[in-house]
């Protein structure tokens, strides 16, 4: 199959590249600046949120995945959730229904809701609400927490607790987590294109362990070979005072939309192994393969 991927020069996208052309699948991939292209992989040039820049691109496509995305805005330079989420989600639409293709797979997020309190959640669930009214044969696939080699999150916390022993907890630190690999969410991606059954539903993605996010913490310790780190707790009330101040500097780890997130958790029932027939990856385990070589 001739899938055209966005988003696919991403974190998530090289795992889900990957996992495409092992299964035997033709790509064309969206690309902001078009380097060396590798044996089944054909890259385009343009911009996701203007279709004329790459919708003839899409001829001879069967499908079209949809993986841009973004946790937190710039809007100085123009990375915006209403840009990346629903702009770019009308974009990739109008060109598929222009070149008559009727697979698509979406990429949103777990929490996705139609009353979320954060910015990303609500942007997430417009882009959504485009996708299933669009009238393709659609999949919305819906990841927890992804964590594997080059991720932000689990490699920020390592990099942190390489520096010193310590890391501050806002609140008490109970909310929960329920990590899953980017080869698990790139092996759903996969799958959701070979099952017809998949067609007009959307799936929660998690892994098997969850966990509280100072349990978390812990984990990540234990797979850097360290004991687990003094967790100083910051009183919630005061970070949602001091996070908003600070938010705009990209050096503040933190946004309020951010912590809206964490303090909802990012869990799920599961549910999804059923119809995917495969167990998750062990997050200790996962971790391990590539903190142990950092």
């Amino acid at each position: 199959m001739k899938i055209f991927v966005s988003g696919g020069t991403g974190f998530v996208g090289g795992h889900l590249i990957r996992e495409l052309l092992g299964r035997g699948h033709e790509l064309r991939l969206l690309t902001h600046h078009r380097g060396k292209s590798t044996a089944g992989v054909e890259l385009v040039e343009g911009d996701v949120t203007r279709p004329e820049s790459f919708e003839a691109a899409l001829s001879g496509c069967e499908a079209v995945i949809n993986l841009v995305g973004i946790i937190r805005e710039f809007p100085s330079q123009g990375i915006t959730f209403e840009r990346l989420h629903i702009q770019a989600t009308a974009a990739m639409l109008a060109a598929a229904q222009k070149n008559g293709i009727r697979r698509y797979l979406q990429m949103s997020a777990l929490g996705t809701r139609p009353n979320a309190v954060s910015a990303y959640h609500t942007t997430k669930w417009r882009a959504e609400e485009l996708v299933r009214e669009s009238g393709l044969d659609w999949t919305v696939l819906r990841p927890s927490l992804i964590f594997g080699p080059q991720d932000a999150f689990i490699n920020m916390l390592a990099t942190q607790l390489h520096l010193a022993p310590v890391m501050p907890v806002i609140g008490n630190g109970s909310y929960r987590l329920q990590p899953i690999h980017a080869d698990d969410v790139a092996r759903c991606f996969a799958l959701a294109l070979e099952m017809p059954e998949t067609i007009g539903h959307s799936y929660g993605l998690c892994g098997n362990e969850r966990m509280t996010y100072e349990q978390l913490l812990d984990s990540v310790a234990a797979a850097l070979g360290k004991s687990p780190p003094r967790k100083p707790h910051v009183p919630l009330g005061l970070m949602r005072l001091i996070i908003p101040l600070m938010q705009k500097l990209p050096q503040f780890p933190i946004t309020s939309d951010q912590l809206q997130m964490l303090l909802e958790e990012s869990i799920c029932d599961g549910e999804w192994q059923k119809v995917f027939g495969f167990e998750p990856r062990e997050f200790k385990e996962g971790i391990i393969e590539y903190l142990r070589k950092a």
